[in-house]
């Protein structure tokens, strides 16, 4: 746990004691820069790079099984390199994407609340750990799950261990994310979830799996946030 400073007793009121978000697309806006590298490193490997929306797609997912799905085109025995090659675009490029407007003070405010916050995402540890860095996010969050060090969404394990951690059952559990793999593992755990479309995932295909609300904005969310959680 990296902050272990317990909500103050009276925000135990609020309908959600623990929000877990994912990371790209929802918090950080770097869906354009993750297709980009996928397609990059697909052309690396000798392959047709995949289109704009199948590489989307994957977002969320861990990267191993997002790169198999995005090119199923490219051999086993080539997946490794396929690996290495994303992470080298990822790595050269990841100082081009910033937070969302708003995205702090919504983080901040929910903070102030008692809201105990988790990342919960496809990114690897090293990965987040690295964005952590770089962003104004020191002592924001006081847990984070990555899944290379539990499973890939949408397998619920990140938000259990989560869950776990803090002693909160599904029902006082809320996921926010931009793709079904969020909300199928939100699903999957018991938990609600609330989508936001300013990611990876189009709107019908998030609202298919009856979030709670879905987002249109920053704002939206921090409104609905405010009213709901």
């Amino acid at each position: 746990m990296s902050d272990s400073i317990a909500p103050a007793a009276g925000a135990r009121q609020r309908r959600y004691d623990l929000i877990a978000f994912d990371w790209d697309g929802t918090l950080f806006d770097s869906t354009a820069l993750i297709v980009g590298c996928i397609q990059d490193a697909v052309r690396d490997v000798g392959a047709p790079a995949p289109a704009r929306e199948q590489a989307a797609w994957v977002i969320g997912m861990g990267l191993a099984q997002a790169l198999a799905h995005a090119a199923p085109h490219v051999p086993p025995e080539r997946q490794p390199l396929l690996v290495e090659r994303y992470r080298h675009h990822w790595f050269a490029r990841q100082h081009e994407v910033t937070l969302f407007d708003g995205v702090l003070p919504l983080l901040h405010d929910l903070r102030a609340r008692g809201h105990w916050l988790a990342v919960a995402t496809g990114k690897s540890r090293r990965g987040l750990d690295v964005a952590l860095q770089t962003v104004a996010l020191h002592g924001v969050f006081h847990a984070s799950r990555t899944a290379d060090e539990t499973a890939g969404k949408p397998h619920p394990q990140m938000l259990l261990e989560l869950m776990a951690e803090f002693d909160v059952p599904p029902e006082r559990t809320l996921m926010i994310g931009d793709t079904t793999h969020d909300l199928q593992m939100a699903r999957n755990a018991g938990c609600d979830a609330v989508a936001v479309t300013y990611g990876a995932h189009p709107h019908d295909e998030l609202r298919a799996l009856a979030p709670r609300f879905v987002a249109h904005s920053v704002a939206e969310l921090h409104g609905w946030l405010r009213a709901h959680a």
